[in-house]
C-alpha cells in the first residue's frame, strides 16, 4: 500500500503544523486580524463622508500631544517656564490637547447618533467611550502641572471633590509629583492601550456604515471588507 500524502500549503497540511502554543496563538491573530483588515487598501464609499474624519483627526492630534508631552516631561517644569523654546512646546502641548478633546468629542457624538455599536461594535464603542473618560483624568492632571496660581487652585478645589467620594488620600491632587507621574506615565500609557484596543476592534468589524445606508452605498470593496460588490 502506498500512503498518501498531504501536499504542501493545503489547509490539512497547515493544521497538522500547528502543534505550539505560538502556532495557535499565531492562526488565532491571523484569523481575527489578518494583514488586509489590519492595513486595509480600499475602503466603503461612505467612509468618504466628513463624519469619518474626526477618528483619525483625533489620532493624529494625540499623537502631537504625546511627542511635545515628551519634550516638556525630559525637560522639566523649569523649562517650559522660563525658556522660549519651552513655552513654544508648552503651547503646542496645550493646543494639541484643545483639539483632540474637540475632534474626540465630535467622533464621539458622531458615532453615537449613527448607533455605532451596530453590527457586533459593542466592545468597540465601550472602549471609545473609556479612552474619552481616562482622557478627560489625564487632561486634569495636566492642568495640576501647570505649577501657578491657577494649578493651586484648581489642585484644592478638586481635592476637596475627591476627599468627598473618599479616595483623596490615594489620589493626592496636591501632591505635585504624584500627579506628574500619572500624568506622563501612567495615564497617557492607558489612554494609549485603550486607544490602540478600539482602532484595533475598529479594523476586525469595520468602519460602522451609516444608519440609512443600503447595500449599494458599499462600492469599493476590496480586501477586509465583509460584503461583496453589487454589479
Amino acid at each position: 500500500m502506498t500512503s498518501q500524502k498531504t501536499a504542501p500549503g493545503t489547509r490539512a497540511d497547515a493544521v497538522d503544523e500547528v502543534y505550539t502554543w505560538t502556532g495557535r496563538a499565531r492562526q488565532w491573530l491571523l484569523k481575527r486580524l489578518p494583514p488586509d483588515k489590519l492595513l486595509p487598501q480600499d475602503q466603503p464609499s461612505y467612509v468618504a463622508s466628513w463624519i469619518y474624519v474626526f477618528g483619525m483627526a483625533a489620532l493624529a492630534a494625540l499623537a502631537v500631544v504625546i511627542g511635545s508631552g515628551l519634550v516638556l516631561s525630559l525637560n522639566g517644569p523649569a523649562w517650559y517656564h522660563v525658556s522660549a523654546l519651552g513655552h513654544f512646546t508648552n503651547g503646542v502641548h496645550l493646543w494639541s490637547v484643545e483639539l483632540f478633546f474637540l475632534f474626540m468629542v465630535v467622533h464621539l457624538w458622531g458615532k453615537y447618533w449613527m448607533a455605532a455599536w451596530r453590527g457586533g461594535r459593542v466592545l468597540t464603542w465601550i472602549t471609545g467611550v473609556i479612552a474619552f473618560a481616562v482622557s478627560i483624568v489625564a487632561g486634569f492632571t495636566g492642568y495640576l502641572l501647570q505649577s501657578n496660581f491657577d494649578s493651586q487652585w484648581i489642585a484644592f478645589e478638586g481635592k476637596d471633590a475627591l476627599n468627598a467620594v473618599g479616595v483623596g488620600a490615594w489620589f493626592n491632587v496636591a501632591d505635585f509629583g504624584q500627579m506628574f507621574t500619572w500624568h506622563i506615565a501612567l495615564l497617557p500609557l492607558g489612554v494609549a492601550a485603550i486607544v490602540a484596543l478600539h482602532v484595533l476592534l475598529v479594523r476586525m468589524h469595520g468602519v460602522v456604515p451609516p444608519i440609512d445606508a443600503t447595500e449599494t452605498d458599499d462600492q469599493v470593496v476590496r480586501a477586509g471588507n465583509e460584503s461583496e460588490t453589487r454589479p
